[in-house]
């Protein structure tokens, strides 16, 4: 098989690049040479966004492409038309941000989606991702496959988010832990998605597919204590309810990574619908190998995750969380 990564250095990119080339695919990498690529695929430089930008892909053709991309729709539009006629699917790693909110839970593939607009530049991500939809499906109709990720956590995440509960794990000591221990979390391995996404276009497959494990997968308990057991801390975990953590004015989600309370933000992240992936062979390792997975691989750069630029750093100020844990009487 003959893939075309647009980008492939960085994170979802990267693992998908990685599991082509160990499948034995021929993998072609056009990214802006900010990172290095695999050894072992053919590197194409250039900026998608700059006037004559696909320039290097001109010549060449490929069974699939993979395009990751998350800003201005447009720009998966031009490369959409581009490769028209010398690709045979193209695949857009989407969002289930896509869904028009709140989806509440159970919602599969057929629910309600944000509007959006192959043709928009700078929009906000959920309308980036549904225009990208949009302009993957205006030049490949049927042969458009949109990968409606959910939560993704894994080696090479540049977001911080699971790097960060591990490094604060890592320190050990008393830490805040958001409850309630048995709130169930919904989220894929990068790797578990590289994987569905090579074997969905080995059958060819097309149209949406909500992509992240089933919900319960693991618990915040179930995560917090693989945390421990991989990084062999001796933590002490503070659990505190929902609504002790609301008071304090402490964030979901950015503040405290991963953790939403019950209600209809976890209902929309962490109780989708992935019935259609799982009959059509989505795999999802247990959540102790994802933890034990990134650590490794976080000790190998050195201890220090990449960050996203165009992303928030996640995580809770050390001093936050002992006032926290000081006032709150526990």
């Amino acid at each position: 098989m003959r893939l075309l990564m647009l980008g492939g250095t960085e994170f979802v990119g990267r693992a998908i690049t990685d599991a082509a080339l160990a499948r034995g695919w021929d993998v072609t990498v056009f990214h802006r040479g900010r990172h290095e690529p695999p050894d072992g695929v053919t590197a194409l430089h250039g900026d998608r966004t700059a006037q004559d930008g696909l320039a290097p892909l001109a010549d060449g053709e490929w069974d699939a492409v993979v395009d990751t991309w998350s800003a201005a729709p447009s720009v998966v539009r031009d490369a959409a038309r581009f490769l028209k006629g010398r690709v045979g699917r193209y695949v857009y790693i989407s969002s289930r941000s896509v869904y028009a909110y709140p989806t509440g839970a159970g919602l599969d593939e057929t629910a309600d989606v944000v509007e959006g607009s192959k043709d928009d530049g700078q929009v906000p991500y959920a309308e980036s991702k549904r225009g990208g939809e949009l302009a993957a499906i205006d030049a490949f109709g049927d042969s458009a496959l949109l990968v409606r990720a959910g939560l993704i956590l894994g080696p090479y995440e540049n977001i911080g988010r699971l790097p960060w509960w591990l490094t604060r794990v890592a320190r050990a000591g008393r830490v805040l832990a958001p409850g309630p221990r048995d709130l169930p979390l919904q989220y894929i391995d990068v790797r578990d998605l590289a994987a569905w996404t090579l074997d969905a276009v080995e059958q060819r497959l097309g149209g949406p597919y909500n992509l992240v494990s089933p919900p319960g997968h693991t618990t915040m308990g179930g995560l917090l204590a693989a945390c421990a057991s991989t990084t062999g801390s001796d933590a002490e975990f503070v659990w505190a309810s929902p609504e002790e953590i609301l008071k304090a004015g402490i964030e979901p989600w950015t503040q405290l990574p991963i953790w939403l309370p019950p209600g209809e933000d976890h209902d929309t992240m962490h109780q989708g619908d992935v019935t259609k992936a799982l009959a059509t062979g989505l795999r999802c390792r247990p959540i102790e190998e994802t933890v034990e997975d990134t650590w490794t691989w976080l000790r190998s750069v050195g201890g220090q995750a990449p960050q996203r630029p165009d992303r928030p750093v996640a995580g809770l100020a050390p001093e936050t969380e002992a006032a926290f844990l000081g006032d709150s009487g526990h």
